[in-house]
């Protein structure tokens, strides 16, 4: 891969994701993700993104604006064989170079598929076609190379879409030709992530603190976004000095975090069931779920995390009354009083939970996820967590999530999650009084 000695730096850059299969609900644009983290590790901002279909006329009009608002374009997908595959075609004539064929291209195509014992289809040749002056990139996992053209003070970089051909192709070109065109400023992130607040009221304390943090160098970005069971706060920073950024960020970190306190569980990225694997490994503690409407969701999330065997002890799906009496022991006359879906029958829950596996931490969870058995005393979206055992504060607390099913059992999985966190916190502050007492 040896493009033109470059003749301008990036700064900014824009992503169109070609193809009509991502304007229908079936396919999302995730190559664009991947795209932009490259290029945000060197510094060049991406401004837009765009979904086009495979259209001549739309994809050149997307394509001739975009040219003419950033200094790098990155173009995925469109470069198959079929007669549908229109990128190279449509960059091609509005840069005004003719289509050459490469034949070094064209033989690496004949060998992919004769090391299958296949013959090429004649289509393929179609997957030759380099603009004229263009560098081919190297696609080692498919038949499409991707292209670049080196326009000057602008650059055009068109990859294949398959995800698994588009993503090693993007991580070495950012290595071994963005790099040298990005300038020397690089961005550095940080992301909070905070439960027990809505988005407008971690925009409430925080927007006194961040408004401020225009001036001084390097600046400081911040995005709010809002997303189920969690608010994260994104900040961002361009600087030379990678020092300077790391330290400046820090600071900020430091000033958001004396406002939310313990409601900010991630100051690194992590996901709640890490933050929550992590201090019950740290501290050497055991847990158990009993779970009705989640479904196994808590005890899966908790699984995901490489090691989790240290720590988790059961997970049992007392769906129906009969399960949660004969499971987890939850009385029976508990469920008559005061129905399947109450802050009793969780916290007898949690606590069967752990007394039958002799877990240190025992969480209970019962709800309506919906859409059928409500009741006016209990709309769709009532959930009970409860937290129990002789290692963490014991807590249970009911909550009214909006949204379908899948989100309802979601954010009850994150709320239990953070209830197991917050308790452990909160008994470990206890027991600091306790010894500063004594």
């Amino acid at each position: 891969m040896t493009p033109q000695t470059p003749a301008g730096r990036f700064a900014t850059a824009e992503i169109i994701a070609v193809g009509s299969e991502m304007l229908t609900p079936y396919k999302v644009d995730t190559n664009s993700l991947v795209v932009t983290a490259r290029l945000d590790e060197l510094g060049i901002q991406v401004r837009a993104k765009t979904v086009v279909g495979d259209d001549r006329g739309d994809l050149t009009a997307v394509f001739v604006q975009a040219r003419a608002r950033v200094d790098l374009l990155v173009l995925t997908g469109g470069l198959g064989p079929t007669a549908d595959d229109l990128t190279r075609e449509v960059v091609a004539a509005v840069l005004g170079r003719p289509l050459v064929e490469d034949l070094a291209i064209l033989e690496s195509i004949r060998r992919r598929f004769a090391s299958r014992g296949l013959r090429m289809p004649d289509v393929n040749r179609k997957q030759a076609l380099v603009p004229q002056g263009a560098t081919p990139v190297p696609n080692p996992n498919g038949t499409a190379p991707g292209i670049w053209m080196d326009e000057g003070d602008r650059g055009v970089l068109l990859l294949p879409g398959p995800p698994r051909e588009l993503e090693p192709m993007m991580e070495r070109f950012a290595r071994e030709v963005l790099a040298g065109r990005a300038g020397e400023a690089r961005l550095h992130r940080r992301v909070l992530k905070i439960t027990g607040r809505t988005e407008s009221q971690v925009e409430e304390l925080t927007l006194p603190i961040y408004s401020r943090w225009q001036h001084p160098d390097p600046p400081v970005a911040t995005t709010i976004l809002a997303t189920p069971g969690q608010v994260e706060l994104h900040l961002s920073a361009r600087s030379r000095v990678a020092a300077a950024a790391t330290e400046r960020l820090a600071g900020c970190v430091a000033e958001v975090s004396a406002v939310l306190g313990a409601d900010i569980f991630s100051a690194d990225g992590r996901a709640l069931e890490e933050v929550v694997g992590e201090l019950l490994r740290e501290r050497g503690l055991s847990i158990a779920v009993a779970e009705s409407c989640t479904g196994g969701l808590i005890t899966s999330r908790l699984t995901d995390v490489a090691g989790s065997s240290a720590y988790v002890r059961a997970g049992v799906v007392g769906y129906g009354n009969a399960a949660k009496i004969d499971l987890v022991g939850v009385p029976a006359s508990l469920i008559d009083e005061h129905g399947a879906v109450s802050e009793p029958v969780a916290l007898a829950m949690a606590e069967g939970a752990g007394a039958r596996t002799g877990a240190a931490i025992g969480v209970g969870v019962t709800g309506i996820a919906g859409p059928g058995g409500a009741t006016p005393e209990k709309p769709v979206g009532t959930v009970a967590v409860a937290v129990a055992g002789p290692q963490a504060a014991r807590r249970v607390r009911t909550y009214r999530f909006p949204g379908g099913r899948a989100l309802v059992k979601f954010q009850a999985s994150q709320a239990a999650l953070d209830q197991v966190r917050r308790a452990i916190l909160e008994s470990e502050t206890k027991e600091r009084g306790m010894r500063n007492e004594e």
